[in-house]
């Protein structure tokens, strides 16, 4: 009995943390109500630790606990008389509707998770909100794992949570996909949200660990789901292609001890072959039938990176021209960064120099430590150590990650020693 009971509770976790978004997205959409939906559905959770232990997995799980979560939501709202009203008119509603449309025809539940992407990215939410209500409610993470995925007390992140719903009903923010109109304003923003939780994972902001292995799994598992749910839109191809090529060498990023190891000194037999690949497969349905989107165009560039064989042979003059169309789709002193270093790369430190310090007013760039730590590199390469030095403390005062403060910390030594 005791390990059935443990297969079936390991069964409602991989279920549940596979369909959460699905479950949850399904409820919202029936019943209106972000809370109650989550609600209802850990008790669905929790009636199924009770009953699977006993009479088995059911054969399509995920609609058992769509329809046990409904059980309960609407038991419990027969039981609030406030809701009374609202239970009618859904009823009502439902039965003049016709059936949600189903995203993959082999699927057990309506796939709706699509309105729970643009409910949660909607413009109307705090920035800081969009992300954590994303990976609360599509990713399925519990309120302490948000919490951790962004460095802030429990206690901050159940706030702002709670703030972010109280936002979608009092705003009356829709649950629905956008029209074709509006898809082109509001999917960039859905974009920027999943874009900026890989960010996080891959390079962390703060904290002992460089990397945060956990995040950047589930936004690539959103931008999934997101992909097979919008297969033709070339810019959610991008993003997922970035995603895959970037993180084909998260394992090669750090050594044994946690040490960051830098792109020129990485193992490039321990990059992942297979998200390459996809990777790569990806980049052309991206480039391919119109004009390129900023997220195809990095994929490109990532995909040079992960192409050549060691740093010399890196195609910077292919990077560089991708980083001039970059530069004219999407602006930004970070790209302006990232270029200059490739500029350098091609035509010599001194070049990279000259761009990198005609940034120097950048108020973005301020407390942005690859700034000051690209004008290190450059700087000791040609020879001017105090200069190098002054340039990686500056880079030291802003990193976040111990890691990145070891090498800088490492770099500035270099710097101080006498050619």
């Amino acid at each position: 009995m005791g390990a059935r009971a443990g297969g079936a509770e390991r069964a409602v976790e991989a279920v549940f943390r596979e369909e959460h978004g699905l479950l949850l997205a399904s409820l919202v959409r029936r019943f209106g109500d972000l809370d109650l939906a989550e609600e209802v559905a850990s008790e669905a959770v929790e009636a199924a630790l009770v009953h699977w232990p006993v009479q088995g997995v059911p054969a399509r799980p995920g609609a058992w606990l769509l329809t046990t979560a409904r059980r309960k939501a609407v038991d419990r709202l027969r039981r609030d008389q406030v809701y009374a009203a609202r239970l009618a008119a859904l009823q009502v509603e439902t039965d003049r509707s016709a059936p949600a449309p189903r995203a993959d025809p082999g699927a057990e539940l309506p796939d709706e998770r699509l309105q729970l992407f643009f409910t949660c990215a909607h413009p109307a939410l705090p920035a800081p909100a969009r992300g954590a209500l994303m990976l609360r409610c599509l990713a399925g993470l519990t309120t302490p794992e948000v919490a951790r995925a962004y460095l802030v007390p429990q206690a901050t992140m159940a706030q702002r949570i709670v703030r972010a719903k109280q936002k979608i009903r009092q705003a009356r923010i829709p649950f629905r996909v956008p029209g074709a109109d509006e898809l082109p304003e509001r999917l960039p923003g859905v974009l920027q949200v999943l874009y900026s939780v890989f960010t996080e994972g891959y390079a962390a902001s703060s904290g002992p660990e460089l990397q945060r292995p956990d995040l950047t799994a589930e936004a690539v598992r959103l931008v999934r789901i997101l992909y097979r749910l919008l297969p033709t839109e070339r810019e959610v191809a991008g993003l997922l292609a970035l995603m895959l090529l970037v993180r084909a060498r998260q394992d090669a990023r750090t050594g044994a001890d946690g040490e960051l190891v830098l792109l020129a000194d990485q193992d490039r037999s321990r990059w992942d072959r297979a998200l390459i690949e996809e990777g790569t497969a990806l980049v052309t349905a991206a480039l391919t039938g119109g004009p390129p989107g900023p997220y195809a165009v990095q994929a490109a560039i990532a995909a040079l990176h992960d192409e050549a064989p060691d740093l010399e042979t890196t195609d910077w003059p292919q990077i560089v021209a991708l980083y001039d169309v970059l530069s004219a789709l999407a602006p930004s002193p970070v790209v302006a960064l990232n270029r200059a270093v490739a500029v350098a790369m091609r035509d010599g430190a001194e070049a990279g120099l000259a761009l990198l310090d005609g940034l120097a007013g950048e108020e973005r760039l301020r407390g942005h430590h690859p700034y000051p730590a690209a004008r290190g590199d450059l700087l000791r390469r040609l020879g001017r150590g105090p200069e190098a030095a002054a340039a990686y403390r500056r880079a030291l005062d802003m990193a976040g990650t111990e890691p990145e403060r070891a090498h800088l910390r490492r770099m500035l030594e270099a710097a101080r020693r006498p050619a």
